[in-house]
């Protein structure tokens, strides 16, 4: 008898209060959303946000904070609302942003959780889906950045986030990415977490989901080395040969010495995915010694520009009778 069963895996990031324009009809057997639903936080943002969760044919969707998401951050957002006073109203920025709890407060409306939306705290999570399959979650908003302002970030130069990733999870939802995977900004920098890494590196789940660096959309398996180094990183602790990029926003781009054949390709490639609404992975996973990493950060670079969902294929254990 099978110890686990198949799960398709619908997920997406950063979505910036806007609507999606490539509408994924394929049923999922739960939806990520790995922050920033919104562009300025604000009340109507959410709203709209969550009607567009509801849409999604999933009977879960778990959803967790970015950092353009503050006024879910409570100590950010009361900091915000004391520097603006001097230049708004109180009422104005009641009826636009809330007050402190107000944004969360929607992910609690009945008719939200009827439609299975499930805001998500930092911390790790049992979700027993539909389809029978029991999915243990790591989930965190937390992102580095030395600027201030935004929600749920830290200064890695003051202290380093704690991750208490257990080896248990299947699926690992943060809303930037670890150092060294899928997170290459414009400017050839890499701005993930290296604490993140060596959680993820020590933890070993099949899925790590996450978003935050637009240009960076894609998706990577990653096949672990035997032994995990004292200090991981994506140096030490990733086999490389035995590791795969599956897709990139790279990669779909024509550069300048592509051949005629290899920019027909790859616009083949894009034709497929607008006409699908998603990029599929369908792959077994070795537990414990491989994870798909994806960044599925949804709001492109380019004016306009939107990228489209990853629907993975994951097995995942049974729940106990």
């Amino acid at each position: 008898m099978a110890s686990h069963i198949r799960t398709k895996v619908l997920i997406l990031s950063d979505t910036h209060g806007e609507d999606l324009k490539r509408k994924v009809t394929t049923r999922a057997d739960v939806a990520i959303h790995c922050g920033d639903l919104t562009e300025e936080s604000k009340l109507d943002e959410f709203r709209s946000a969550i009607s567009q969760l509801k849409s999604i044919d999933a009977p879960i969707k778990l959803v967790i904070a970015g950092n353009y998401d503050f006024t879910l951050d409570d100590s950010v957002f009361a900091k915000t609302r004391d520097e603006i006073k001097a230049t708004i109203d109180e009422e104005s920025i009641t009826s636009t942003y809330g007050r402190i709890g107000e944004a969360r407060a929607l992910f609690e409306d009945e008719d939200t959780k009827a439609a299975g939306v499930v805001f998500l705290e930092e911390g790790t999570h049992e979700i027993a889906l539909p389809n029978g399959a029991l999915l243990t979650v790591y989930a965190s908003p937390y992102t580095p950045s030395k600027s201030t302002g935004w929600g749920f970030q830290y200064d890695p130069q003051q202290a380093e986030h704690r991750w208490d990733i257990p080896s248990s999870v299947d699926l690992v939802m943060t809303h930037g990415p670890a150092h060294g995977v899928l997170d290459y900004t414009e400017a050839r920098n890499r701005a993930g977490s290296q604490s993140l890494f060596a959680a993820i590196a020590r933890a070993r789940p099949k899925l790590h989901c996450f978003g935050h660096i637009h240009e960076a959309w894609g998706a990577k398996m990653v096949t672990w080395r035997p032994e995990v180094s004292s200090e991981p990183s994506h140096f030490t602790d990733i086999d490389n040969d035995e590791s795969v990029l599956i897709e990139s926003r790279a990669t779909l781009r024509d550069r300048k010495y592509d051949t005629p054949d290899v920019m027909e390709e790859k616009a083949a490639k894009r034709r497929r995915y607008d006409e699908q609404c998603y990029w599929n992975i369908d792959t077994e996973v070795r537990s414990g010694e491989q994870t798909v990493f994806v960044n599925a950060a949804i709001e492109g670079v380019e004016e306009g520009e939107q990228q489209v969902p990853w629907l993975v294929d994951i097995d995942l254990p049974f729940q106990q009778r």
